[in-house]
């Protein structure tokens, strides 16, 4: 199968980093496209109903949203100029939702990507997008292949 159209998940990991070189030399080993995307989780605050305002809330919500987004495209910019440097055809694109493998695949989708490319894992915790669960999920629920770099 020749592959036209990559999408590279990623979160910034150095096992992102590791997926980025492989997806840039296959993609111009065939000629192919890469989309990189990143998924930055809403940000829900916890606080008590009494505590404050939910206007307060919203606006600390929606602040980090904001924050965070605008971090991701800075990072999203660096490694989509890093891939069009080795003369390969590359987007970026930054999307915000709470389910990260659901982010993936609607985005595999939207862009009618013909291959996902991902890491097998990456960050834990808080900061974590892309953890084995996501890519595990990932393969479960998308009808495009998966290439999974370890």
């Amino acid at each position: 199968m020749h592959y036209k159209h990559i999408l590279l998940p990623n979160d910034g990991s150095e096992l992102s980093r590791k997926a980025e070189k492989e997806c840039t030399a296959f993609a111009k080993s065939t000629g192919a496209k890469v989309t990189v995307l990143h998924v930055v989780s809403h940000f829900h605050l916890s606080m008590q109903p009494w505590g404050a305002p939910r206007s307060v809330h919203t606006k600390i919500e929606k602040e980090h949203e904001e924050d965070a987004t605008n971090a991701a495209q800075k990072m999203i910019s660096a490694i989509t100029a890093r891939i069009k440097a080795e003369g390969v055809k590359c987007d970026g694109l930054v999307v915000v939702g709470d389910q990260p493998f659901e982010e993936i695949v609607n985005s595999a989708q939207k862009c009618k990507c013909d291959l996902i490319m991902m890491a097998s894992h990456g960050r834990r915790g808080l900061d974590g997008i892309l953890l084995g669960s996501e890519t595990q999920k990932v393969l479960t629920h998308t009808k495009i292949p998966v290439l999974v770099v370890k």
